[in-house]
Order: structure tokens, then sequence, then C-alpha cells
């Protein structure tokens, strides 16, 4: 039976732009609601969470702050360079680990081992190891992205239907050209979306990045807003780590479907 637009009941039913904008909209508005009612009643004290006013006035308060904007910057600039060098190494470890099988022997096994390793386990041997400058920094980031990044490429890779591969065979590719022109072309609306999971990690361990003796950054302004108890201004710093994941992931889902609209259903 074909599926109906617009019936919300509907498995994977179509629901129209206007629906799915109040979803989202009217869940943000509960998640205010929940949060205005537990902080200007006082039910939980405003040491401990502050009122959505007093957020919002501070965070206007340290846009006009230097400080922030270089923490702002430091911070993209570590997370950017964690995820590139993940992407710069996991991609083709990923893309051989998913095309041939020696490759996957090699490389998947002992991938999905480390995976399961908390980043933050790595973290004095990296100290060890680079030091505490932003080398350190960065490899935390890439630590905690890399590995997953191996594996879901390989997936995204084995996704690409053999009837594709056969078809190619059939014309007479070489199978460097089935590589080249038909299996890694394929998988680049799946690999862009990975990329898009991948770079939300990253912002994740951010935080994590910035214990390793960082004297500047969002991550480490939390942490000294915490010794001193000042929530209002760890609220901030998640709030700027949240529209900055969320600006990075809409570029992400934006390049997506202007580089294949194909794979999103346009023209």
């Amino acid at each position: 039976m074909e599926r109906t637009k617009g019936n919300l009941t509907q498995i994977r039913a179509e629901v129209g732009r206007s629906w799915y904008m109040t979803g989202a909209l009217l869940s943000f508005i509960c998640l205010l609601f929940i949060w205005a009612m537990l902080s200007y009643s006082e039910y939980v004290n405003n040491t401990f969470l502050p009122t959505p006013s007093r957020v919002v006035a501070l965070f206007i308060q340290m846009l006009q702050s230097p400080n922030l904007w270089s923490d702002i910057g430091i911070s993209v600039y570590r997370v950017t360079m964690g995820f590139l060098l993940a992407a710069i190494i996991g991609i083709p470890l990923g893309i051989l680990a998913g095309t041939f099988k020696f490759a996957e022997a090699a490389i998947q096994p002992v991938t999905e081992f480390i995976r399961y390793m908390p980043a933050t386990a790595f973290i004095p041997l990296i100290m060890v190891w680079a030091g505490i400058g932003e080398t350190a920094k960065i490899l935390v980031i890439f630590v905690g992205t890399f590995f997953q990044m191996v594996l879901m490429v390989a997936d995204n890779i084995r996704l690409v239907p053999e009837d594709l591969l056969s078809a190619s065979y059939t014309l007479g590719a070489t199978r460097f050209q089935v590589i080249t022109k038909v299996l890694i072309p394929a998988t680049l609306p799946n690999l862009m979306d990975t990329l898009r999971l991948m770079i939300g990690w990253a912002w994740t361990y951010l935080v994590v990045a910035e214990m390793v003796a960082a004297t500047s950054g969002l991550g480490y302004s939390i942490l000294k807003a915490q010794r001193f108890l000042k929530t209002d201004v760890i609220f901030v710093e998640i709030l700027v780590i949240g529209i900055l994941g969320l600006l990075t992931d809409r570029l992400f889902a934006f390049g997506n479907k202007r580089l294949f609209p194909w794979a999103q259903g346009g023209s």
C-alpha cells in the first residue's frame, strides 16, 4: 500500500516540512519550559541551575568579549585539525578494508578492538609522546574519531551493490577503474553522511582534548568555570559548542544535498 503524505502515524511516511519543523520547534520549547520551571521556581538552586534569562544575558555579554572569540577560534582549530587528520588517514584505510578482504583482515579486527578503548585513557600516553602543546590536543580528537571513521567508511563501501560492480566488469572496466570510477563515486553520498557524523564526535571530544594542560579554548573555560561553580558560564560555553556543532552539521548536510542531489531524491 502506498504511503500517504501527511499521515503522522504511518511508518516512514513523509509529513511535510511544516509538520517536521513544528515537531522540532516543540521539542526545544519543551526542553526550555522544563529548564525554566526548575530554575525560576528555585526547585533547583540557581547556583547549580541558572535561569534561562541569566544565561542569555551572560551569553550576550560574553559575545562582546574578545576572550570568547579567542576561545572559539582555538577550539575550532583543534577540532578541524583533529578531524582532518582522522579523515586523511581513516578514509583510505576504510576504503581498503571495505574493498579487499585481505585488507579487511589486516585493518578491521584491530580497529574494532581499539575503538572500545576510551580516548581519555590515551591522554597520559599522548602527553608522554607529544608533550602538552597543540599536537597533544589534536591527537586526542584524532583518537576519538579515527577508529570509528575507518569502520564506518568500510561499511559505506560495502553498501555499494555487487550488481553495479559486476556490470562494470562486464563493460570492460579494469579493477582500478572499478574502484576509482564506480566504487568510490557510488560511496560519496554515504561518505559525506559519515563525515557529518564524525565531526559531531570531534566536537564531543573537545572538552576531553582541552583537559591536556590547556590554557585556552571552550573546554578549558568550562573546566575553569567548574572550579568556581560558575554554572552560568558553563551553560554559555556548552551552548556555544552546541551552536558550533550544529553549524558544522548543517554545513555537511547542505554540501551533501548540493553535491549529490540524486542521492537525496532530487534531480
